[in-house]
């Protein structure tokens, strides 16, 4: 069974980030989303938030492409969060080329942990390019329009949380 790892905070997942899934789920039999617990970042939406926007925005893609999509929230290394989900591959998504400058150094120091472990780059749809969680979030608070770069049901959360509904 080949077995990719897609981590990131996914705070909250986007259009891109599920562009990026559709897409990798092509490439393995059983895709791990590797939510993020990273308290430096102080996410807008808590652990249990993202996890079931992950699921939701997941369940659908996962019967279209017959692919196994479970959702992984992890605290330690990447390399080690893929060791521990059985990964051969690792999934990132590239928007510009200002992300390859530090997947790059990702790569090395991950491959240096762990040869055995190969990371896989899928460049985001041009429609997609420009979208980032964080962007997002500021276009909400600031009450723009969202709804091009998020289901709408990440959106009424965005809007819920920002106490806009």
């Amino acid at each position: 069974m080949r077995i990719g790892l897609y981590p990131g905070t996914f705070d909250p997942i986007t259009l891109g980030h599920i562009d990026i899934i559709r897409r990798a789920c092509v490439l393995v039999d059983r895709l791990v989303i590797g939510i993020a617990i990273n308290r430096d970042k102080g996410p807008m939406f808590d652990l249990e938030e993202r996890v079931e926007m992950v699921e939701a925005a997941c369940a659908k893609l996962a019967a279209e492409t017959g692919t196994e999509i479970v959702a992984h929230p992890f605290e330690n290394l990447l390399i080690d969060c893929a060791n521990d989900v059985g990964a051969q591959i690792i999934v990132r998504g590239l928007r510009a080329v200002a992300d390859f400058e530090y997947e790059y150094q990702m790569v090395g120091m991950n491959r240096i942990l762990d040869d055995s472990i190969e990371t896989v780059f899928l460049m985001a749809e041009g429609k997609y390019q420009a979208i980032a969680s964080k962007l997002v979030k500021e276009i909400a608070r600031l009450d723009g329009d969202v709804s091009r770069f998020v289901t709408p049901e990440v959106r009424m959360r965005l809007l819920e949380k920002l106490g806009k509904v």
